[in-house]
């Protein structure tokens, strides 16, 4: 084996061994804090009984006061029933748990959002709308995560149109938001249009289902678009309900056969599929046309190794790992996404809300100066964070589904400090 791929899988490997020393170290990642000073005993009667039951009845005469009397206004909760983990498949939820402090952890280190981790038993859709509906009083959001597919695609419908609080889906929605964010600056690099290009997409599950619905959206031309799952060329006439619709008037010259006959022609290829890192060849990406950009963001292994793929020609290339150039990661989104939602109350994240949050993240990048390996921010810079947010809440605010009013000035100042309360309490903590 050559020295530096060598030594690059190494490094590839290390992060998981590191996580299994230092987890139990600390016992997980995440815990409750206080926000309130106790100076004494006696602050008890302020922030427990008996003044607290004088906030009770101001919320028992208009439930919305809880969203400005009780920490709801900053918290949301992360819902799984782990049946489809990263890319470990069903583990069920108490080996979810992990990822799930993980988010939370994310949420308030970029977003100043407070997540609470609710790995559940339930499993059908009935039984998660409803616990969804049991708790949704304590929340200001809804983040559903790591749900199998098809499943989530309805569960996410449901809660949608039967809840008052926002409901995201981050393998769907967040995952489409960074995608077209990176694609976006993708095409600035090699200097092609969405309205142009040719894409195959690897893997139709939940992440590459909603990416697709979004690109759609945003420019790309369905009949550029060629889908391909495990059994290979989805025809959209072999699929029905939504992905059949979804599909209708892609692949035009009736392409069959696998990946290699996917790729063939193509500008893009947006992978979400099964961990490799031969899921997809080398040689298979020779067959896409000059100054390819390829996304292979299975984890925890990529479809292939970004070197390989560069090496076939690929001209930018991403995977959702940290260690690798260009990670499309959905840290660049989801803090950012629901710090907006909740600075104005909105009702609902939308498809233009999320267009928003990926416009921010992409001209962000292209500020700071894009090339092959760089065409995303990086999770450490604050001010991407405070944009995104800023232009997701303004476009809540012009689609009538906020809530909260603000001017510029105090959107701005309520959105910067939010954000930033989040690494102040760590830096409190541990001196960093």
């Amino acid at each position: 084996m050559d020295k530096d791929v060598e030594r690059l899988l190494q490094r590839a490997e290390k992060p998981s061994a590191d996580a299994v020393r230092l987890h139990p170290l600390y016992g997980g990642k995440v815990q409750v804090v206080p926000k309130v000073p106790i100076r004494s005993l006696d602050d008890f009667a302020v922030w427990y009984t008996p003044g607290v039951a004088a906030v009770c009845r101001l919320i028992a005469n208009n439930k919305k006061k809880s969203f400005e009397y009780t920490n709801r206004m900053n918290t949301i909760a992360i819902v799984s029933d782990g049946t489809r983990v990263l890319g470990l498949g069903d583990i069920g939820p108490e080996a979810g748990l992990p990822v799930m402090e993980g988010k939370a952890l994310i949420f308030k280190y970029l977003g100043g959002v407070d997540a609470v981790p609710l790995c559940v038993s339930a499993t059908e859709i009935d039984e998660l709308v409803s616990l969804c509906k049991w708790i949704s009083p304590s929340f200001g959001g809804i983040n559903i995560e790591d749900i199998e597919s098809p499943k989530c695609f309805f569960l996410l419908d449901k809660l949608q149109s039967e809840l008052q609080i926002p409901v995201f889906h981050d393998d769907q929605q967040g995952t489409a938001v960074v995608v077209l964010a990176a694609l976006k600056s993708a095409m600035r690099v090699v200097n092609k249009s969405l309205e142009d290009i040719k894409v195959a997409m690897v893997g139709m599950g939940a992440a590459n289902v909603a990416n697709l619905r979004l690109l759609l959206k945003a420019g790309v031309r369905i009949e550029n678009v060629v889908a391909c799952d495990k059994d290979g060329i989805v025809a959209d006439s072999e699929v029905s309900g939504p992905l059949g619709e979804l599909l209708m008037g892609s692949n035009p010259e009736g392409k069959t056969g696998g990946i290699p006959e996917a790729l063939e022609g193509t500008d893009v290829c947006i992978a979400f599929s099964k961990p490799g890192p031969d899921t997809i060849r080398p040689e298979w990406l020779s067959r896409m046309n000059e100054d390819a950009v390829v996304f292979a963001c299975a984890n925890p292994i990529p479809e292939i190794w970004p070197w390989d793929a560069k090496a076939s020609g690929a001209k930018v290339v991403a995977t959702g790992r940290s260690d690798f150039p260009n990670q499309v990661n959905n840290s660049l989104g989801f803090p950012a996404i629901f710090r907006g939602v909740l600075d104005v109350r909105a009702k609902k994240i939308t498809d233009e809300m999320c267009i928003a949050a990926a416009d921010a993240i992409s001209d962000f990048a292209y500020r700071k100066g894009i090339d092959e390996e760089h065409i995303v921010p990086s999770m450490d810079d604050e001010k991407m964070y405070v944009e995104e947010a800023i232009a997701v809440a303004k476009m809540a605010m012009k689609q009538k589904v906020a809530q909260i009013y603000l001017d510029d000035d105090e959107l701005e100042e309520k959105v910067r400090r939010n954000i930033k309360s989040g690494k102040e309490i760590m830096s409190k903590m541990f001196g960093i």
